[in-house]
């Protein structure tokens, strides 16, 4: 056998032939001409059909828009993330335990002070996986019913800076409020015609 050669720029050849592209739109003798294989009109006839992205149903509704919703509340209350989900960041008191020392006093600077949370754009809740042995005040703007237990348990206290029974009002429902509200002013004016009304009435004398 001969010797192989050393491979170079010069003995480069591909490992097998490549086989010729068919080329279409040469006349009907060619075997692809008239429509190069693409059929009459529509969408897959013209150029840049098949780079549609994915997903695309040729304008109908998209399966992913079909299909169930995200279940949740639907307000604008239920910010900042969209209107169909809540978004809290969570801090066990496994951390707490970690990262303070016994009657600390675990505030939202402090928080970040132990690289616990970024910023304070989004609401902190306290949640109760782990275990917390260290008397602790800590503010938060919520906390489970576990949170709130280990750490009262421990001695310490608990702040919640946003109460879970109140709702910041909308428009919608500020508008429904004036609604309902009763017009006292209105009520109090119409009165105090009808007094002055019947107070003329008895005043008044019969003609003789």
């Amino acid at each position: 056998m001969p010797p192989e050669e050393e491979l170079s720029l010069s003995n480069l050849k591909p490992a097998q032939k490549r086989k010729a592209r068919k080329r279409v739109g040469r006349g009907l003798a060619s075997g692809k001409g008239r429509y190069s294989g693409r059929g009459i009109k529509g969408q897959k006839s013209r150029s840049g059909s098949h780079t549609m992205r994915a997903g695309f149903e040729g304008g109908q509704m998209p399966i992913y828009m079909r299909l169930a919703k995200q279940r949740g509340s639907t307000s604008k209350d239920a910010m900042p993330i969209g209107p169909h989900r809540t978004s809290t960041i969570p801090v066990n008191v496994a951390e707490l335990e970690r990262v303070f020392d016994a009657g600390a006093d675990v505030t939202l600077e402090t928080l970040i002070e132990k690289g616990l949370i970024k910023n304070t754009k989004t609401d902190v809740k306290v949640l109760g996986n782990g275990e917390l042995k260290k008397k602790l005040t800590v503010t938060a703007h919520a906390f489970s019913s576990s949170a709130r237990e280990k750490i009262e348990a421990a001695g310490g206290t608990v702040t919640a800076l946003r109460d879970a029974t109140t709702v910041v009002p909308t428009k919608k429902r500020r508008k429904r409020a004036r609604a309902e509200t009763p017009q006292t002013a209105s009520e109090g004016s119409v009165g105090s015609n009808e007094a002055d009304g019947s107070d003329q009435e008895n005043t008044t004398k019969p003609e003789a």
